[in-house]
């Protein structure tokens, strides 16, 4: 019987346990997007999960959600990232790097005064895309979505180019492997929805032509990292900044059996509505698990025991908790000993210093 605390072989990277630490958003970067120290010990304080996936990092000047989320496609913010891959190693611990594109999710404000771009420029319900900024006296607060363009297709090109450029500088920072962030609504989701892309070229239209874009960034990367340590995140039920797409199971039973045929290392299944109390994880791994026989991450709204469950039943092999990791860098020592788990403080989440970030406890000193 499979327990969170089994070993895992990753493809060539072999994780002490089955608890993952999600991508989490906390935009601590610095006026350039480069890493600073404090995100050095945050990411070495959660170093015993059997494996981290960073944050989500811009592949590109032209992507950005969340003003100071931290940047893969300069010298310095990749040299950045070397401290805080080193600082996890030192800790014993494994660190992938989540490849992000936000495509329409954003703002000139965060772009140099340049329109986000998109599939096709749907531009009908801004009002439901998620972007965030820094005020002047530090409030980190949702800001105006503003209207996006169509990408040409040199541009779509360019931008698979783009993600191997960010493979290869996490490569060069030392991360053990990479995640593509094709969930949640950013760019490769919105190539996928029917809804968001509306384009009749070869990356529009049929399933294989709006899946074409991930197809080529998983074959791009594939030519820096090797696949078994390579992941892609989907979100197919999501919400989360609008997609919109009419026939999810069609387009993900497609995606999952592309993948598999692609020979990706893991495939991240986030459950995101389980986020606000709308769990979809059965009906998705309905879905993915036909098609996909590879090793399976599940997230979204899980807490200990239905992870234990979800392994025991042999459903998922890695399980990625988000929230319960911001407040408790020990999880992994809480849920094996069945000690409580902290809940963390929303307005702590974005942007800021220390202060709900690298200045929680351990239980033990907790309990001291």
């Amino acid at each position: 019987m499979t327990t969170l605390f089994d070993p895992l072989d990753l493809g060539t990277i072999r994780l002490p346990n089955r608890i993952v630490m999600a991508p989490l958003t906390r935009s601590r970067a610095d006026e350039e997007d480069v890493p600073t120290p404090l995100m050095t010990e945050y990411y070495a304080q959660r170093a015993s999960a059997g494996l981290l996936i960073s944050e989500a990092i811009n592949i590109t000047r032209r992507s950005q959600s969340f003003e100071r989320s931290p940047g893969l496609y300069s010298e310095a913010q990749t040299e950045g990232w070397r401290w805080v891959v080193s600082g996890v190693h030192n800790a014993g611990g494994r660190i992938v790097a989540q490849l992000w594109h936000t495509g329409r999710a954003s703002s000139f404000a965060l772009l140099e005064g340049e329109p986000p771009v998109s599939p096709s420029g749907v531009n009908d319900d801004l009002h439901e895309l998620h972007v965030w900024g820094q005020l002047q006296n530090g409030v980190y607060t949702k800001i105006h979505a503003t209207p996006s363009r169509a990408m040409t297709g040199d541009e779509v090109r360019e931008a698979v180019l783009e993600y191997r450029r960010g493979a290869e500088n996490a490569r060069k920072a030392g991360f053990d492997g990479l995640e593509i962030h094709a969930a949640n609504g950013y760019l490769i989701h919105q190539f996928l929805s029917p809804t968001t892309n509306q384009r009749q070229d070869e990356y529009g239209g049929s399933i294989e032509n709006r899946a074409r874009f991930l197809r080529e960034i998983v074959e791009a990367v594939a030519q820096v990292m090797p696949l078994d340590r390579i992941g892609v995140r989907i979100s197919p039920f999501a919400a989360y900044n609008n997609v919109r797409d009419p026939h999810p199971v069609e387009t993900y039973k497609y995606v999952a059996a592309m993948l598999q045929e692609l020979g990706v290392g893991y495939l991240h299944l986030a459950d995101t509505n389980g986020w606000f109390d709308r769990p979809d994880l059965p009906e998705l791994l309905k879905i993915v698990r036909p098609a996909y026989g590879g090793t399976l991450i599940v997230n979204g709204g899980i807490d200990g025991e239905k992870a234990k469950r979800l392994l025991r039943e042999g459903q998922a092999d890695l399980v990625a908790f988000g929230r319960a990791f911001i407040a408790n860098p020990d999880l992994v020592h809480r849920l094996e000993n069945g000690f409580p788990v902290s809940m963390p403080t929303p307005a702590d989440w974005y942007g800021g210093s220390e202060k709900g970030y690298t200045d929680f406890p351990t239980y033990l000193a907790e309990a001291a």
